[in-house]
């Protein structure tokens, strides 16, 4: 088992304080950034699962944008062919088609929604994992130095400053907290509106083909 179990776990970890509790702090920032490493893999796989979810979407809405404007063109054939009852049903053909492309608009902002919160977490995963490689570099860095003055102070036997000395070894000292937290979404999808009372719809289309009639016909008396 890991360091950290779980994205949060990572944005909400103190590092100073873990690595001034470990007995080997450079082991522990070592394991650190591999945890942060393999977690940062994972949210960029889902974020292109999503990404990919978003782009078959968006052609499942061209084809219904498309659909919608066929089902049109036959209404208006079966018109011209005296055909009301094939110009309703094609116009009803229509609406469902549009009622679908709704939905799907309602999907893809929830997906947007997503992607915007993955943006979020990939942002902070990669700040704590630049802290957490700055952090090793910078106890290398004492590392050496406190070897340097260890060896200095062994040469001129100045055993007044081993105790003050033994402090500067410590690899970090604690600094303010970084804390952050994943902004909280919820991209629950909208609840279906209830199915339309035959009525209503029976109305909605009879509106459709007198419009549709009113089209031609003017388109008609243009082309005379």
């Amino acid at each position: 088992m890991g360091i950290f179990s779980r994205f949060q776990d990572i944005i909400n970890a103190n590092i100073n304080s873990l690595l001034d509790r470990a007995e080997d702090p450079e082991k522990m920032i070592r394991m650190m950034i591999q945890e942060m490493e393999e977690t940062l893999i994972e949210v960029r796989t889902t974020s292109a699962k999503v990404i990919a979810d978003k782009k078959t979407l968006e052609r499942r809405m061209m084809a219904l944008q498309k659909d919608a404007k066929d089902w049109e063109s036959k209404a208006e054939m079966a018109i011209t062919k005296g055909r009301e009852d094939l110009a309703r049903a094609a116009l009803t053909e229509q609406a469902a088609a549009e009622e679908t492309l709704e939905l799907a608009h309602s999907e893809l902002d929830a997906i947007e929604a997503h992607l915007d919160d993955l943006n979020s977490e990939v942002s902070q995963l990669q700040h704590k994992l630049d802290d957490a490689k700055a952090k090793q570099k910078s106890m290398l860095a004492r590392e050496q130095t406190t070897r340097s003055r260890l060896e200095i102070r062994r040469r001129f036997n100045r055993d007044k400053l081993n105790e003050a000395f033994e402090k500067f070894e410590r690899y970090e000292r604690k600094m303010d907290d970084m804390e952050a937290e994943v902004e909280s979404y919820d991209l629950g999808s909208k609840d279906l509106a209830e199915e339309i009372a035959d009525l209503e719809r029976d109305e909605k289309i009879d509106q459709a083909l007198a419009k549709l009639k009113a089209q031609m016909n003017k388109k008609e008396s243009g082309d005379q």
